[in-house]
């Protein structure tokens, strides 16, 4: 029986990893993908989110949104830290691509990524109002609870442990986008709430992947992830259309696709 097949046994049966030694070739570079995803949507949402904070109508909005952009920042620094017991070289990674760079509004990549860095395509779209932020914040902050909370029980449990400190502050911060769309709405903002949903909704559906993912065969099979794209995306939708009918907004048509 070869290491790789001992290695597949051993997670088949529930075991984890603890270190970088006990980790196949392929096992590492499905776990190094999964980081670097990780790790470039949080640098891409920081930066994007830091151009935000002005657009706050309020102090104390302002100082919620600076808040998230450098815990978001903080999240990518605990996972870069694991990545380098891996040989990764992290020294460069604030400057490594123009997180804050950002596609024309109207262009819809859908699940196609683009060449670059890893970042989930829904960080690639600007935010152009403080209600668009909101909006977005609450819609992609239930998607990252979601799918971050599937790596809290990841076979490599150095990152298992700190997805579960990170999915409470992302909880956190879904909370927070959920708050301040509810504020927006107060003051009569439901027009360009809605506009912004649907504007949102299918980028953040996009942002699950494609069905029938050959990376979810692989990341399943090495005990990186549990659930399916299609079953992760069909708990967001459930989650998220509860939240829109609380705010007398509208789910979009693409939410039965």
């Amino acid at each position: 029986m070869s290491n790789e097949e001992g290695l597949l046994r051993y997670i088949a049966a529930g075991g984890k990893l603890d270190a970088p030694e006990n980790a196949s070739p392929r096992y590492r570079g499905e776990l190094m993908r999964l980081m670097a995803v990780f790790v470039d949507s949080e640098m891409a949402g920081a930066s994007g989110f830091a151009d935000c904070i002005n657009m706050a109508p309020g102090l104390r909005q302002r100082q919620i949104a600076a808040r998230i952009v450098a815990e978001k920042l903080g999240h990518a620094e605990q996972v870069l830290r694991i990545m380098e017991t891996f040989g990764a070289r992290t020294d460069r990674y604030a400057t490594l691509h123009p997180w804050e760079k950002r596609l024309q509004r109207g262009i819809d990549l859908g699940t196609k990524r683009p060449d670059g860095d890893m970042r989930l395509n829904v960080f690639h779209y600007p935010i152009m109002t403080w209600v668009d932020s909101v909006t977005m914040n609450t819609l992609m902050g239930h998607a990252s609870v979601i799918q971050l909370d599937d790596l809290t029980r990841c076979s490599y449990q150095p990152l298992a442990d700190a997805m579960t400190g990170i999915l409470a502050a992302e909880a956190r911060h879904a909370s927070l986008g959920q708050a301040g769309l509810c504020e927006a709405l107060a003051r009569g903002g439901a027009e360009r709430a809605q506009a912004s949903v649907d504007y949102w909704f299918p980028r953040v559906v996009a942002s699950f992947g494609r069905t029938g993912s050959d990376h979810f065969d692989a990341y399943k099979k090495y005990g990186l992830r549990e659930h399916s794209n299609e079953e992760l995306l069909s708990r967001w939708k459930t989650v998220v259309t509860g939240v829109l009918h609380e705010l007398d907004l509208m789910v979009p048509q693409c939410a039965s696709s």
